[in-house]
This record gives structure tokens, sequence and C-alpha cells, in this order.
């Protein structure tokens, strides 16, 4: 059999042998991943990516990086075939804008 020939049953009888890996919390249960707000390939062992960036910046490059961010997601959601998403990154984005400047009237 080759992967070109493969009948449903055969496609079937795979997943009952080898059973997708779910990934799941510290008590077990199944976790449902957040394509918004914690996608699992933008997290490095305990440090999420956004974090990284913004120790590895100035807080003036910080604010470009998420204007242009949001600005990106902005420019392309009806492209990408999922609106919704693409409008909640770019708003994510922009709440990162908006808590940075918030943080630094504040010192």
């Amino acid at each position: 059999m080759s992967i070109n020939s493969a009948t449903p049953q055969d496609w079937d009888n795979l997943r009952q042998r080898y059973p997708a890996i779910e990934r799941t919390d510290k008590d077990m249960q199944p976790v449902t991943e957040d394509m918004v707000n914690s996608p699992g390939h933008y997290t490095q062992g305990k440090v999420e990516c956004i974090e990284g960036i913004q120790e590895s910046m100035t807080t003036e490059s910080y604010q470009g990086y998420c204007k242009g961010a949001a600005m990106k997601y902005l420019w392309r959601y009806e492209r990408k075939g999922k609106p919704v998403e693409d409008l909640q990154k770019c708003r994510w984005y922009l709440d990162r804008l908006i808590a940075s400047h918030q943080e630094q009237s504040e010192t």
C-alpha cells in the first residue's frame, strides 16, 4: 500500500492503531489551543515569544513592532480565510500597544 492508493478504510485503521496525541493540562484534561491569545507555536519553555521580543527591544521599538503587527493583520484579514481570527490577532497586538503606552505614561 502506498499513500496514494490508501482507501478511507486504510486511514480509519491507521487512526485506530495510532490515535492522535492530545495536549493536556496538568490535570490531564484536553487543552483546546487558543490561536489568538496563546498559540502553542509561540511558546518555548516558559517564555512566550512576545515577552522575549519585548525584553529585547527598547520601549519605542516594541511599540513599533506591535503597531506593525496590528497593521499586518488588519491589512490582510479579508484574504486569508479566517477574518475574525485575524481581526482578533490585530486587536491582541493593539491591546499590547495601548498597554505599553499606558505603562510609559505612568512612569
